[in-house]
């Protein structure tokens, strides 16, 4: 006769006996399904092969797509999750697998986009001994990264899966690097979903002091001349309403990031444009006369402040933001709120008394009007000479209702496109910020096209940066991806080139680019593209593009020595601007 407890433990271990047990490579698969993962770009290989085989079996759940270079890889999942608000996802092999992603990485990093890479890694019991594509990723990603992490046992993936998760999107958001070996992949486990929303050792969201409450609204109840700066922390934190709510109930005039761009409708009357070396004049020069400079969710790039020591001296400076490392990093402040902006932005919006600075707002009307008479005609509305780079831009802009997303690859198509496409809609700025990294901008558009199906997605890059990740379109050709692309072809690297005519003496220093066929290139992956050279076949042409159901190539054969105006000169305060170069 068996008494209740025999009976038990018999049950128990019949349970046991019972259990399912899986590999490594399909716990992972679950794991990723558990964390809502429909999308994942990748490249497989040797050391990742065991995770592809496992994926093989969920190709109805998790969308995989094949890009033609790592580092492709990388960057669309930072479009896909700078659009989605979701994390991007990215797999990859061993060795230059891996390190193919680097530069994708160090991008998310200081641009706060939250991604998970996944490298396989040759089997434990071959590490340190310089194995067939052995690297040390986790050495090599662990500055570059908010957690880098090897499972050397499978038994530990459903938890470093779902904390790799937790990292990348929580707080600041970022990159996190997972390093799997292959025998985790193969070794057999009994799986269990994880969830986990805390982690003793991580801080994501720090206690908000309410006496910072306190002293940001009274400094900012007593200013004549408050002046907000508005960064990608406010889309991050998707504090867009709370934003306007703010700036309406105090009549703050606002400028913005670049990456900040979309955080509020370019049409809002206090949203008076982008601050930074190619900003506009307004909010530059009145960042030097505000009496109170409030910034939310930006960290004083030295692209928005120029030279520190002339940076808003009279201003007392208020910095909202979420990571305590940015807080008097660049730029002291008098009053450091920190906390997530959707809830300090309410909490110090209680606070604010409702006014009107008219005649300060009105102030920057008198510069938007110097800046339209010597710069923004004559580039959007040219009556002679070849095509400008801002009529291009201004012309999809205005076909797409300034609703489409912008993606952007690095240089002066970056910045025309910044500052000339207007955008309406918010999450609608896809450019790398931080890091500034030519080739970004095809491989991110793909991305943008997938996290967001329901939104035209135009790509603006140059003749340069197209051809740092053009072998990207075969995810293009393969996925019929809907991204338009404008390629603005002016046969230099145009940055550069600027720099050299400005501060080089005109030495051109290999920066004429000898370029490649782009239309034959189109015509060979099956994309659909027109050339233009003359301005009456500019908006024809943008139409056509638009009512192109599926990819299409634009490219654009603009003047070859334009730059790219206003600018403040490197070494110069924010306020001293260039308007002509001759």
């Amino acid at each position: 006769m068996i008494d209740n407890g025999e009976l038990s433990n018999r049950i128990l271990d019949i349970d046991k006996m019972e259990k399912e047990k899986i590999s490594g490579s399909e716990a992972l698969m679950r794991s990723l399904e558990h964390q809502g993962v429909k999308t994942i770009f990748g490249y497989p290989g040797g050391s990742i092969m065991p995770v592809y085989d496992a994926l093989y079996d969920h190709m109805d759940k998790l969308n995989h797509i094949l890009v033609r270079h790592e580092q492709g890889a990388a960057h669309a999942a930072e479009g896909f999750a700078r659009v989605s608000g979701e994390v991007g996802v990215c797999l990859v092999t061993s060795g230059p697998g891996a390190t193919n992603t680097v530069t994708g990485i160090a991008d998310a990093m200081i641009d706060s986009t939250p991604i998970v890479v996944i490298a396989g890694q040759v089997g434990v019991s071959a590490l340190g001994t310089d194995a067939f594509q052995e690297v040390d990723w986790v050495g090599l990603t662990q500055p570059i990264s908010k957690w880098s992490y090897m499972i050397r046992d499978a038994n530990d993936i459903a938890k470093a899966v779902a904390r790799a998760f937790y990292i990348a999107k929580s707080g600041r958001p970022g990159p996190v690097v997972l390093d799997f070996p292959k025998s985790a992949q193969t070794q057999m486990i009994e799986y269990e979903p994880a969830e986990i929303d805390y982690i003793r050792s991580y801080d994501p969201v720090p206690d908000t002091d309410p006496v910072s409450i306190r002293e940001a609204a009274e400094l900012i109840n007593n200013a004549k001349r408050p002046f907000m700066l508005v960064g990608q922390g406010v889309e991050l934190g998707n504090a867009q309403q709370e934003l306007r709510d703010f700036i309406e109930k105090a009549d703050i005039p606002c400028g913005t990031t670049m990456l900040g761009l979309s955080a509020i409708p370019y049409n809002h009357p206090l949203n008076k444009g982008m601050l930074g070396m190619h900003g506009n004049i307004g909010p530059n020069v009145n960042t030097n006369k505000c009496d109170v400079l409030i910034a939310v969710g930006m960290r004083f790039s030295d692209r928005v402040t120029g030279f520190l020591p002339n940076y808003a001296k009279q201003a007392k400076i208020i910095h909202f933001d979420i990571d305590p490392a940015e807080i008097n990093k660049n730029v002291k402040v008098d009053v450091a709120v920190l906390g997530d902006c959707k809830q300090t932005l309410t909490e110090v919006g209680k606070l604010l008394q409702p006014t009107k600075h008219t005649k300060w707002v009105d102030s920057f009307s008198t510069y938007e009007k110097l800046e339209y008479d010597k710069v923004i005609h004559n580039e959007l509305y040219p009556e002679s000479g070849p095509l400008t780079y801002g009529e291009v831009v201004n012309t999809v802009a205005e076909a797409t209702k300034h609703e489409a997303i912008l993606v952007t690859d690095v240089g002066q198509n970056q910045l025309t496109a910044s500052r000339y496409f207007k955008l309406a809609k918010q999450r609608s700025m896809v450019t790398s910020g931080g890091l500034g990294t030519m080739g970004f901008g095809l491989p991110a558009g793909i991305g943008a096209c997938f996290g967001a199906p329901d939104r035209t997605v135009c790509v603006f890059m140059g003749d340069g940066g197209a051809q740092m990740t053009i072998q990207e379109l075969g995810v293009v050709m393969e996925h019929k991806v809907p991204v338009k692309v404008i390629i603005l072809n002016n046969h230099f690297l145009g940055n550069v080139r600027q720099w050299q005519e400005l501060f080089f003496n005109r030495r051109y220093s290999f920066t004429h680019m000898m370029n490649p066929d782009y239309m034959k290139i189109a015509e060979a992956y099956g994309i659909p593209a027109t050339r233009i050279v003359e301005r009456e076949e500019l908006k024809p042409a943008v139409e056509r593009m638009l009512a192109t159901d599926g990819p299409f190539i634009l490219e654009a054969c603009v003047a070859e020595e334009e730059n790219v105006l206003p600018m403040t000169p490197p070494g110069s305060a924010i306020s001293e601007i260039m308007l002509e170069t001759d």
